[in-house]
């Protein structure tokens, strides 16, 4: 192969080839180089279809010019009117005759149109207000046309059109939702809204959320799947953190519990590029025609009612409507689509969290306050670490392979595996156990003394007499040690509270001849003010 991989890379070419995917479209979509690709199918056994020659079409013949006037009997005119059943064609003086002498439906909410307006609702959302709480029975057309006349017509942009199969890719955005009473301050916030659209049948489903994390990012993708009732096979996002950790136009670094997600769903993710964001147009879209029309100079007293009007929207109008590019009602196309999405599977994902830790002297890392073993020869080293309510799992950060898993303990405590402690001291043992012999005779024997007890367990305590050192002094920490010594009680918790609970010491010799002086000085002034006043 031309070229070595990352493994989210690599399994996201193999699970595109597994779709039945072309190499030339894999190509397109990850930036990896055909060759590359079709070495790591084959090497995975995926059969790879060869390049297909395209066949030149058969000349297209000449079109014949008729010059007679007669042969093409659609542009005989006759001078007879009751001869031609063709439509006849108005002026456009009585056009404009003719829609003047008509009133306008919406003349009689001509205020509310107004009012709608300065909200900056449009014309959609304005009609559905009509339909739902006036009685309004005209079409959208008349209101269009009211709104066009009050504010003008706003200019439109071309669009490229993305095709995909059914079932196939689903786009994921967020966007600003409207504003909601938090339960918690009682104060209006600026909520969030997570869109899934379908690339077939541009069905969307749209949530509500305060706020934003990796963990949040991926339930909002299981409870959309849960509402569609399938999965799709490609779900194209952002380059935002919850899902990307990376930004890049070749290789993005994906998040690990979003991709673990989308994994159990057997769902493949594909970040647009950097700087590319018509790729995932369609989720765009919807929402915008969200932000438009239902939730536009809209607010709400919690969350749950925003949602239930957002749910209720979703079913009597985005649903019902025909969408502008397939000219298709998306109720229709979404049915057609859902036999062909992906089955769920019984289980829902387990969450972990997860983050990074630097295996410390001790060759253990840390977790909520608990210390859990690594293999030999990681001190010093970053790992990546996840854990849930009964385990924490140790892993390689580039390989990804699982290094260690171990119990969940309660704070303070240590699980290491027997074949993880070290049969000889380490150096950089030694080295700390020096330190501590030069900080005073009691404190390196105390330090010895915990390393032959608890063996490299020990060493977060050992750290800890040295810092109780820096903090006292040395004399008054070897001092605590001598006395824990005598005592048989040879730990670090003893010798910091023996120094949080002794007595003050008094006053050196060099500071107090200073005050005697001072105050001898101020004894002999009273005394000759008192004898001259007699």
């Amino acid at each position: 192969m031309a070229n070595v991989l990352s493994r989210e890379k690599r399994e996201q070419v193999v699970a595109l080839g597994r779709l039945g995917w072309s190499l030339r479209r894999i190509e397109d979509e990850t930036g990896v180089r055909r060759e590359t690709i079709s070495g790591y199918l084959k090497a995975a056994g995926i059969p790879v279809r060869s390049p297909r020659t395209r066949r030149r079409p058969p000349p297209n013949p000449a079109r014949q010019v008729s010059t007679d006037s007669g042969s093409n009997p659609a542009r005989q005119v006759s001078t007879d009117p009751g001869s031609n059943p063709a439509r006849q064609v108005s002026t456009d003086s009585e056009l404009r005759s003719a829609a003047g002498s008509v009133p306008s439906a919406c003349e009689p909410h001509h205020d509310f149109i107004e009012t709608s307006l300065r909200q900056g609702r449009n014309a959609m959302a304005i009609w559905q207000d009509l339909v739902d709480d006036h009685g309004f029975d005209a079409q959208y057309a008349s209101v269009k046309r009211y709104v066009r006349k009050l504010r003008g017509a706003p200019g439109q942009e071309a669009r490229c059109v993305i095709t995909t199969a059914p079932g196939e890719e689903a786009q994921v955005d967020y966007g600003s939702g409207p504003m909601v009473r938090h339960p918690d301050t009682g104060k209006y916030r600026r909520t969030r809204l997570f869109v899934m659209t379908l690339g077939y049948s541009r069905k969307a489903v749209r949530l509500l959320t305060f706020k934003s994390s990796t963990r949040i990012w991926a339930e909002l993708h299981e409870r959309a799947f849960r509402r569609l009732g399938g999965a799709t096979k490609v779900v194209v996002l952002d380059n935002l953190k919850e899902g990307v950790l990376k930004p890049d136009i070749y290789d993005p670094a994906l998040n690990p519990l979003y991709a673990d997600v989308l994994r159990h769903y057997g769902v493949v993710a594909l970040p647009c590029r950097v700087r590319d964001p018509d790729r995932k147009g369609k989720v765009e879209r919807s929402v915008g025609h969200a932000k438009q029309t239902p939730l536009r100079g809209r607010r709400f007293e919690s969350l749950e009612e925003a949602q239930a009007y957002l749910d209720r929207w979703e079913e009597r109008w985005a649903d019902t409507r025909i969408h502008g590019t397939t000219k298709r009602q998306v109720k229709a196309m979404f049915a057609e689509e859902l036999p062909l999405l992906g089955p769920l599977p019984v289980e829902p994902f387990r969450y972990y969290d997860y983050g990074r830790r630097t295996v410390s002297l001790d060759g253990c890392v840390e977790v909520q306050g608990a210390y859990y073993g690594t293999p030999p020869g990681w001190i010093g080293k970053r790992v990546h670490v996840q854990w849930d309510l009964l385990h924490v799992r140790i892993i390689h950060p580039q390989t990804q392979m699982l290094l260690r898993e171990h119990l969940r303990q309660k704070r303070g405590r240590y699980r290491i595996e027997k074949r993880d402690q070290p049969k000889r001291t380490p150096a950089t043992t030694h080295k700390l156990l020096f330190r501590a012999s030069n900080a005073g005779p009691a404190v390196g024997e105390l330090c010895r003394e915990i390393h032959r007890r608890d063996g490299e367990v020990g060493i977060r305590r050992i750290l800890g007499v040295l810092s109780l050192v820096k903090k006292h002094g040395a004399d008054a920490v070897n001092d605590a040690c001598a006395t824990a010594l005598e005592l048989g009680a040879a730990d670090y918790r003893f010798v910091r509270r023996y120094l949080d609970r002794r007595p003050p010491q008094p006053l050196a010799l060099r500071q107090v001849d200073p005050l005697i002086r001072e105050l001898s000085q101020y004894r002999d002034l009273i005394n000759r003010i008192t004898e001259g006043e007699s």
